[in-house]
């Protein structure tokens, strides 16, 4: 076997006081929602938000003097860049990172900021891979693999001998799995402490490669994922027979479940994660069933989002939790009848956040005009009682994201 609990234990030792031992707390309201006792791994508190510097700095510290004096290079969509830049710059040694074109920029400038010389490369992690190679052979650069080296996997798995040494009695792990390191090194751990413990590691559908190679499928992989963490298209070649030998199974999630998952997390726990952080998270929500009455441990992987990403998850869940409505009716093209419009929803307690009116676009009548007002609700019931409100009031009222743009008006 690659990697023993013994490694990982050594790995637990070596970077013990330079990686953060980091809080592993039940979350009560998600608990509550979800009928599991959930407990909250917080990797994403980790100085480069991410457990990545778990696996970087093992491999970093078994070095020769002569490997340090040649530098390093590792590829990265941006967690483990971050962490090999970090620790590298720390003990010393210079580091070249190639990172995929499309890398979110919080990644790619917190990686220069802690000198790493960046090179972006490739349209996947997969391309950034095979240009580090040739460049670490060109320059004689040691290659620092994300996933798919021992010492990597052997310090990830520290992060469960933490969990399970703040709550020995969980009985579930629920894992995010991009190449495996974090699954492999976990699983390795956790199942050597305690043979009981259950191991489930979570992809995304967009990015399926471990659970597809597990079950003997190709591995096809796209579009683009919020879980960009995740999305890697080629499982390790060291980290896919331990997955296959100490882990229960791996499921998948779909994007809206993962961005639900980093909205809760962020307005019920108050912490951000990036997608992949969110992904167990998301698992759990997808299939409550599944986990129900367990004691489920979570890793918060990471918290690397770019604030517009962030943006847009956060307006998308206020809209799937129909705390943002927007609404469309016609009213009589004359003064006065867009302010009566405003002061009905100001009577039903919504509030506009952005309200227009066009004549041009509409099949309503000349004599009438269409309005259209996004409003702030506190949620699915206060939203249908706004309907109703409009309706009685004799609107045609219509939300334009589920219903038919109407043929005729027959409001007010």
């Amino acid at each position: 076997m690659p990697v023993t609990l013994d490694d990982i234990r050594a790995a637990a030792r070596r970077i013990g006081g330079a990686v953060l031992h980091t809080a592993c707390s039940r979350s009560q309201v998600l608990s509550r929602l979800t009928g599991a006792e959930l407990f909250l791994k917080f990797e994403n508190h980790q100085f480069t938000a991410a457990f990545k510097e778990r696996g970087a700095l093992n491999r970093l510290l078994a070095l020769t003097e002569a490997e340090r004096r040649r530098g390093v290079i590792a590829m990265s969509a941006g967690n483990h860049a971050q962490a090999v830049a970090y620790h590298a710059e720390r003990l010393g040694i210079a580091a070249t990172i190639v990172m995929p074109r499309h890398t979110p920029n919080v990644k790619v400038r917190n990686t220069r900021a802690f000198g790493a010389d960046v090179r972006l490369e490739g349209e996947t992690v997969a391309e950034a891979g095979d240009f580090a190679q040739r460049l670490a052979a060109e320059r004689d650069l040691v290659f620092v693999h994300p996933y798919d080296d021992p010492a990597v996997i052997a310090g990830q798995g520290t992060t469960a001998l933490e969990m399970l040494a703040d709550v020995p009695d969980l009985d579930t792990l629920v894992v995010p799995v991009g190449g495996g390191g974090l699954i492999a090194g976990m699983a390795v751990a956790a199942r050597s402490v305690n043979p009981a413990i259950e191991v489930i590691g979570v992809q995304t559908r967009r990015y399926p490669a471990v659970h597809q190679a597990l079950a003997g499928l190709p591995v096809e992989c796209g579009p683009a994922t919020i879980a960009d963490g995740i999305a890697v298209k080629r499982p390790g070649e060291l980290t896919l027979p331990l997955i296959r030998e100490w882990v229960r199974e791996v499921v998948l999630v779909d994007e809206p479940d993962i961005e639900r998952a980093v909205l809760q997390l962020l307005e019920i726990e108050k912490t951000v994660v990036e997608g992949a952080g969110a992904a167990g998270l998301a698992a759990v929500l997808a299939d409550p069933e599944r986990f129900r009455g367990r004691r489920v441990g979570l890793v918060l992987c990471g918290g690397n989002i770019d604030l517009l990403p962030l943006s847009s998850v956060i307006q998308r869940g206020l809209v799937r939790t129909k705390r943002v409505m927007r609404v469309r009716v016609g009213v009589p093209d004359v003064p006065g009848a867009l302010a009566d419009l405003t002061r009905l929803l100001a009577d039903a307690r919504a509030n506009v956040i952005h309200i227009a009116h066009q004549r041009a676009f509409t099949d309503l009548s000349v004599r009438a005009t269409e309005v259209e007002a996004t409003v702030e609700t506190l949620g699915e019931e206060h939203s249908q009682a706004v309907i109703r409100s409009l309706r009685e009031a004799g609107y045609d009222c219509l939300l334009p994201d589920h219903e038919p743009h109407p043929r005729e008006w027959r409001g007010r």
